[in-house]
């Protein structure tokens, strides 16, 4: 299946969960809260994700050089952004296309690069966990979510920490016929991780992932302002967004369409927004924080000669 039609795959799934939402929810107040979105917050929120971006971009470029990868800058950022076109699939991990892309245009090995991906969605966890913990804790939520969420991610931890625990993984891998293509480049791929998670590595990346779900939970709060809405405390719209992309992520549909709104348009109506505009609030924030990424993601893809090279 080409790249294109996995995102394909993600945009119908958004098309069809949208209209669901549109269809239980008041249109008529959706349409007027939509509608009253204030133009001036736009740059605030585009300028907010795509600082996000770089800070990503920083972590990314930290991996490749903890694993003695070095790619120029500019066409580095330029492969970063445009595996952003395949945001929209399960657990991101359509984002390796960048190393395909690397391979291409750098003769980067594959085995090298793909496992660095991984790393990324195990960080991007950590961070969103800290800060859904952090932030629920300081307005007294109960943190379910998190905590459950913590539980997993220690044990992903200990897998990949562990040279017996990860073979025995993948012995149970081999099993599953679907998957048993997979054992080998996974194994492969052990020492690029363990690099990885040294604890210089670990500490600065994880500060780092925890700076992007802020400035992602900020963008989302200036969203909510931008429609007129200032009742929530900024730290509970953060971790509001963090703990809803957790749950987006655990769904594994593509880009956790549907599931990460859902969970957006249920945490706000609990804290006193009407159910109605909590879906279209929902809906907002993801087309700023995960489709105008897809988009731009498509754009560096053209620019970058794609896969073709």
């Amino acid at each position: 299946m080409s790249h294109i039609n996995k995102v394909l795959i993600g945009v119908i799934i958004a098309i069809v969960a949208y209209a669901i939402f549109l269809l239980i929810s008041d249109f008529n107040t959706i349409l007027n809260k939509i509608s009253s979105f204030q133009i001036s917050y736009l740059p605030i929120i585009l300028s907010l994700v795509t600082g996000s971006w770089c800070i990503l971009f920083l972590r990314w470029t930290i991996l490749l050089k903890n694993n003695g990868i070095s790619i120029p800058y500019g066409q580095s950022f330029l492969v970063y952004i445009a595996s952003f076109s395949m945001s929209a699939t399960p657990g991101q991990l359509g984002e390796l296309i960048k190393s395909q892309l690397l391979k291409n245009k750098f003769d980067v090995p594959v085995t090298k690069t793909a496992p660095l991906v991984i790393v990324e969605r195990l960080f991007d966890l950590t961070g969103a966990i800290i800060v859904s913990i952090i932030g629920f804790w300081l307005l007294n939520i109960n943190i379910y979510v998190p905590i459950i969420a913590s539980i997993a991610l220690i044990l992903i931890f200990l897998l990949l920490k562990s040279k017996k625990m990860f073979n025995k993984t993948l012995n149970l891998i081999k099993r599953v016929k679907f998957a048993s293509k997979l054992a080998d480049p996974i194994a492969e791929s052990f020492d690029t991780i363990q690099m990885s998670l040294n604890k210089k590595t670990l500490v600065i990346s994880t500060i780092i992932s925890v700076c992007f779900w802020i400035l992602m939970g900020i963008s989302s709060y200036f969203v909510l302002r931008a429609v007129g809405i200032d009742s929530l405390e900024i730290i509970k719209i953060v971790s509001i967004y963090s703990s809803s992309i957790i749950i987006g992520a655990a769904s594994f549909i593509p880009g956790g369409v549907g599931v990460a709104e859902s969970s957006i348009a249920g945490l706000l109506s609990l804290s006193g927004i009407n159910l109605s505009i909590a879906f279209a609030l929902g809906i907002l924030i993801r087309i700023f924080t995960l489709w105008y990424g897809v988009v731009v993601g498509f754009v560096a893809l053209k620019i970058s000669g794609g896969l073709s090279d």
